[in-house]
């Protein structure tokens, strides 16, 4: 460009930058928030959304370290995107289990471009500015199709770039770390070793040929984008372990952490001694307090769940460098800079096909229930005169949502028990791990049912995305409920008061059962078993 075409491009381009900085920034300072905290804030949740970084601060509100001027660790890698992807997170799944948990597993697929290296919380926008400056000047001579050659040897399996195509991948690299450089005044330190996009690395050596079948029957399709993705992490926990919340803890004494599943917590095995056996000390990423917690109520989690992403460059395949230019403006989106995509390729019409043809249904009974296991008296047990629940024996769960009619609507609709969560979330995490998609969901209103779905979809990671559908259809009256009273099953509002992602807005289809009753809703949205 010409000097006076650079000039006006840096004035508008720091006008934005300004503009999207005030815009995240203003509301929080308004809120009566430090300005050094706002930013660590922003820079902690990948600048997304001033309400995220609003809910990081309130969640942070006891965490002893606030204040500290610690700056993030970010990085720069090169991530594949589609078909090739699947096929990689399948081989993770498929090689963890025929051969356990390899280093590899650590980190999802991707080529590293740069070693980590902080970034002031004040500047992070111009890294974001550095990837896309990095971006645009590579964009026409990045290569359609990046060729991967397969290498293994008794510690390492992974593939290697080779040729031009490394060389470019380079120069983006290295066109990155001098922008950073200048815009942000960052040290950037491009990768120099041989490119590579590691599949097992540290495992047995009895493995490697199972290992090295399993990464020849991955597809290198020519049909894979490419994207530049900058992550973040909290560089103080760097070599702690990371665990992760499997059930609810409540906090018996000042110096336990309090737990919900899904948390994070980093674990230090050097700083172990004052623990009792079966307990931890850890650090909560998201409240940032340290503490005591049991570890069974934990499970290992990887170095990059607790990672941030921040930007993305896509890389398109096989477009013209103007008609780029020209969808630039609608490429733009929450900051993020995305190319526009080429159209879908014929293989991935084909993918698609096959994954419709494939579609099925998947059948699931509910996990165990207390009344199986402590008998029709089961209510009795845990129920205190003044007809409050407690927690007799821990197979009993923790507690029961409310019900208009109190604690007695529970006897012929009762719960499951806490082994009964711990079914329903092996059973998640093994449709997890198998891969399968799930986009609808279909329960029985009984609440063993509805508790079930949930913790499924939980270990899913699906959980705020699909609506469990209440469908009064497939409810169950057989031999273990019979009797003189009819079930009063939960509403749809007090599903929703209780936590459970219901859709409101389904209408069930009913069907004869069996027993030829019927299933009919009420108008007040409860549910009757019909003669």
């Amino acid at each position: 460009m010409a000097a006076g075409e650079t000039q006006l491009y840096a004035k508008v381009s720091n006008k934005l930058k300004s503009r999207s900085t005030s815009l995240l920034l203003e509301p929080l300072l308004a809120l009566g928030f430090p300005a050094h905290t706002a930013l660590k804030a922003l820079a902690a949740t990948g600048r997304k959304t001033a309400e995220e970084a609003l809910d990081w601060l309130h969640c942070h509100c006891n965490d002893p370290s606030l204040d500290d001027p610690i700056p993030q660790e970010y990085g720069l890698f090169l991530c594949p995107t589609g078909p090739l992807l699947e096929k990689l997170q399948e081989f993770w799944r498929e090689s963890r289990r025929q051969c356990a948990k390899n280093k590899a597993h650590e980190i999802f697929p991707h080529v590293t471009l740069c070693d980590f290296f902080t970034c002031e919380d004040h500047k992070v926008e111009c890294l974001y500015e550095a990837l896309k400056r990095a971006g645009d000047r590579i964009l026409g001579s990045f290569p359609s199709v990046i060729p991967l050659v397969l290498h293994s040897s008794v510690s390492y399996l992974g593939f290697f770039i080779h040729d031009s195509s490394a060389d470019i991948i380079r120069e983006f690299a290295m066109s990155f770390a001098t922008e950073a450089s200048v815009l942000a005044d960052c040290t950037v330190k491009p990768c120099t070793k041989q490119l590579h996009l590691t599949l097992a690395h540290k495992f047995y050596p009895h493995h490697q040929r199972t290992l090295e079948q399993l990464a020849r029957a991955i597809p290198l399709s020519p049909g894979c984008q490419w994207t530049a993705t900058l992550y973040s992490r909290d560089m103080r926990f760097v070599h702690y372990q990371t665990l992760k919340a499997t059930f609810q803890y409540k906090p018996q004494n000042t110096d336990e952490l309090n737990l919900s599943p899904g948390d994070y917590i980093f674990v230090d095995p050097t700083q172990q001694k004052e623990a009792s056996e079966g307990w931890v000390i850890g650090i909560s990423r998201w409240t940032g307090c340290r503490g005591f917690l049991p570890e069974n109520y934990t499970e290992r989690a990887n170095e990059s769940d607790t990672w941030v992403k921040h930007r993305t460059y896509t890389f398109s395949l096989a477009m013209d460098l103007n008609s780029r230019r020209d969808g630039e403006a609608s490429s733009r989106r929450n900051g993020e800079f995305h190319p526009p995509q080429t159209s879908r390729s014929l293989s991935s019409v084909q993918a698609l096909q096959a994954t419709i043809l494939r579609r099925s249904v998947l059948v699931v009974r509910h996990g165990e229930r207390v009344d199986q296991i402590f008998g029709k008296s089961w209510l009795q047990q845990c129920s205190t005169p003044d007809g409050k629940y407690y927690r007799p024996d821990l197979n009993f769960p923790c507690s029961l949502p409310r019900r208009r009619n109190g604690i007695k609507d529970f006897e012929n609709d009762p719960p499951l028990s806490s082994c009964g969560i711990f079914q329903s979330r092996l059973v998640g995490e093994a449709l997890l791990d198998s891969g399968i998609r799930i986009t609808s969901v279909f329960v029985s209103p009984a609440l063993r049912c509805v508790q079930t779905a949930k913790h499924i979809l939980e270990e899913l990671k699906l959980e705020k995305k699909i609506k469990i559908r209440v469908e009064p259809g497939i409810f169950e009256w057989t031999k273990w409920e019979v009797g003189k009273n009819i079930p009063t099953l939960m509403t749809l509002e007090e599903l929703k008061e209780a936590n459970f992602n219901v859709d409101a807005n389904y209408r069930s289809l009913l069907w004869v059962c069996a027993s030829v009753k019927k299933i009919q809703r009420k108008e007040n949205g409860s549910w009757w078993i019909l003669p």
